[in-house]
C-alpha cells in the first residue's frame, strides 16, 4: 500500500498555485479509458466548477511535458484537464466503480498527509522554505524578488506581537 501511495504522490503536480492530478494519470489509476473517463465528466461538466478542474494552457502543458519524461510522448488532440482535490472527489461519483472509490480513498490520503505536513511546519520555517526558492531565481536581478526577500528577512526577524489579555488600568 505504501509503494502505492508513493506512486499516487508523484502524480501529484502544482500547476496554477494548486496541487492537482492530470486526467491520464486518474484514468490509469482508476483503470478505465481517458476517452471515457473525459466523456463522463463532460456529461456532468456541472459538477466540475472551475475550482474542481481546468484545463490545461498551451504553455502549462509545454511546461509539463518538458519536466515530465512520460509526457513527452503524449500526443494528443486536446490538452489535459487538471482536477484539484475536491474534482477527484467528485470524479470517483461520476465514475462510480469499485476501482475508482477504492483509488480515491487512496488519493485522498496522500492529499491529507501532504497536508498534515504543511501544517505541521512552523511559519517560519514555511518563511525560510520560501525565502529559499525566492533566492534561486534571484540571479535575473529582479528587484521586486529582491523588496520580497528583504520584506522576508524582517518578517522572520520581528518578534512575534503578542496581545496582552485581561483587562488593565488606564
Amino acid at each position: 500500500m505504501a509503494n502505492q501511495l508513493a506512486k499516487i504522490q508523484k502524480r501529484i503536480y502544482a500547476i496554477r498555485g494548486q496541487r492537482v492530478m492530470l486526467d491520464r494519470d486518474l484514468a490509469e489509476l482508476y483503470g478505465v479509458e481517458l476517452k471515457v473517463m473525459n466523456q463522463a465528466v463532460k456529461r456532468n461538466i456541472k459538477r466540475f466548477p472551475s475550482d474542481f478542474m481546468f484545463q490545461l494552457t498551451d504553455e502549462e502543458w509545454k511546461n509539463q511535458r518538458s519536466q515530465i519524461v512520460t509526457f513527452s510522448n503524449d500526443t494528443r488532440k486536446y490538452k489535459p484537464f487538471a482536477f484539484t482535490e475536491h474534482g477527484i472527489l467528485m470524479l470517483s461519483s461520476v465514475l462510480n466503480s469499485g476501482k475508482a472509490v477504492e483509488i480515491n480513498i487512496k488519493i485522498m490520503r496522500v492529499f491529507v498527509k501532504m497536508r498534515h505536513y504543511v501544517l505541521s511546519q512552523s511559519k517560519g520555517d514555511q518563511i525560510a522554505e520560501l525565502r529559499k526558492l525566492l533566492l534561486l531565481y534571484i540571479e535575473k536581478n529582479d528587484k521586486r524578488v529582491n523588496q520580497i526577500i528583504i520584506a522576508l528577512n524582517n518578517l522572520i526577524e520581528q518578534p512575534p506581537k503578542t496581545k496582552r489579555i485581561g483587562f488593565g488600568a488606564d
